[in-house]
């Protein structure tokens, strides 16, 4: 490994700035004729875009038990999403699991190496005690332990039609907290430059997981005036895109004024691709949500089509990585840990089995990514493999909310789509008649895989 750090004051600051059902398509500097994100743009120009990066899981959180442990969803003990039940002193109602105590985050692996670690966001890795950010090495979190909030009330509402009741979720470490009528997304913002600006002269990790744009689909007036001439869908997710970028720009001013910037790692990136989930919206259910947008890509999230979990991602550096990369490396949520660790110069504790690799080399000597396939898993039977260029899907769907033949039955034969990505990356032309032979060999890998994990199970 490439060793930049060796005493603890020099080592880098790490920034993951996370996003919620952020589309590939959603961002200016990935293609976006309608969204203005400039200071996206800018942080993308700055270092590395990545073109071809995924999320390990198409939903939530799966994503972020990867993002945070450097390791495969199935590995980390979170294949599915997690409910989202607050439990409160007597109350009747049973935590939902969460990511096990027994994992390793990446903060908890940096605290011991002197780092101040913090969360300011969405959490949604389990609401139990023994699952929350406290107890999984963050100094300080403010934040909701569950899937959604609303915007302004931070009150989760969305399941009452099971039986789940509304409860009030937002919290600064173990202690409830009311904000009400404050935008979730600004309060997110205040607190990660909070942070940074009460940062002496340890290093800190600071993760910075948006719950915007996924829904309720709220957003402040002023961005919603920014576009005037778009359609009433897309001009809500432009308005919460929007505050997020303005959100970035926040936290790099304040590196910039603290003196931080030129030492610190800012990761850019969203847990799956946009929802057609049944949104709070005033059209009724007959029209699903299409505020989002994948781009060229199928699918959408909850799917193992590209559109489901191929994501935006960035990488900055300044001093150390090269500015206005675009690569095309195949990369993960799970290289994340690996990669800061490498970066600051510490190893991975012994016995540790880490499913992501480092990308040091590639982001700062242009050397090939270490991998050359990927693979997934997710409801309905899914699983994906990406061998190079080819991607074979297995029961794909197109979206988490499966409708009449969008996807087959679970004990018919399965359906296979094969898609060679470099002539064809939107997955359009099926060429596993064509490819037999591709196909059987594709299939073994991601059996093997798939049995290794405990994957469809």
């Amino acid at each position: 490994m490439i060793r930049f750090y060796r005493m603890s004051n020099d080592r880098p600051n790490l920034v993951v700035i996370y996003t919620d059902d952020l589309g590939y398509g959603d961002l200016g500097c990935y293609g976006s004729d309608s969204i203005l994100t400039p200071h996206l743009d800018a942080l993308a120009d700055s270092g590395i875009r990545f073109t071809n990066w995924y999320s390990n899981s198409p939903v939530c959180s799966p994503s972020r038990a990867a993002l945070l442990t450097g390791r495969h969803p199935n590995r980390a003990g979170v294949p599915r999403i997690l409910g989202g039940q607050r439990v409160t002193p007597g109350s009747r109602k049973q935590s939902t699991p969460g990511l096990p105590a027994t994992e390793k985050t990446i903060a908890t692996l940096l605290r011991p190496h002197g780092y101040r670690t913090a969360i300011f966001g969405k959490w949604h890795l389990g609401v139990g005690e023994a699952y929350r950010p406290n107890a999984h090495g963050f100094d300080e979190f403010f934040g909701f332990l569950a899937g959604c909030v609303d915007y302004y009330s931070h009150i989760f509402y969305h399941q009452l039609s099971r039986g789940i009741d509304a409860v009030h979720d937002l919290w600064h470490n173990e202690r409830e907290v009311w904000r009400n009528g404050e935008y979730f997304t600004d309060l997110v913002t205040q607190k990660a430059v909070d942070f940074i600006e009460r940062s002496n002269d340890a290093p800190f990790f600071l993760y910075v997981p948006y719950n915007a744009p996924h829904y309720p689909m709220h957003a402040p007036k002023s961005y919603l005036d920014r576009y005037p001439n778009l359609p009433p869908d897309r001009r809500i997710m432009a308005a919460m895109i929007s505050a997020i970028d303005d959100g970035v720009g926040s936290i790099v001013k304040a590196l910039k004024a603290t003196g931080a910037y030129e030492n610190t790692i800012i990761f850019f990136s969203s847990d799956n691709g946009p929802s057609r989930e049944t949104r709070n919206w005033l059209d009724g259910n007959e029209d699903l949500y299409y505020g989002g947008s994948a781009g060229i890509f199928r699918g959408h999230k909850g799917s193992v089509y590209e559109g489901g979990i191929r994501e935006p991602a960035i990488l900055s550096f300044p001093g150390k990585i090269a500015e206005g990369q675009v690569r095309d490396d195949l990369g993960a949520m799970f290289d994340v840990p690996p990669t800061f660790l490498d970066f600051a110069g510490i190893d991975p504790p012994d016995g540790l089995e880490l499913d992501g690799k480092s990308l040091v080399k590639t982001a700062t000597q242009n050397v090939r990514s270490p991998h050359d396939q990927l693979f997934w898993e997710y409801g309905g039977g899914q699983l994906a493999i990406r061998r190079n260029n080819w991607k074979l899907v297995v029961n794909g769907r197109e979206n988490g909310q499966a409708g009449p033949g969008d996807s087959p039955d679970p004990s018919a034969p399965k359906h296979l789509h094969l898609a060679d990505l470099e002539s064809d990356p939107g997955e359009r032309e099926n060429l596993a008649e064509q490819n037999p032979e591709l196909v059987d060999r594709l299939m073994a890998e991601l059996q093997s895989w798939a049995d290794e994990m405990g994957a469809g199970n």
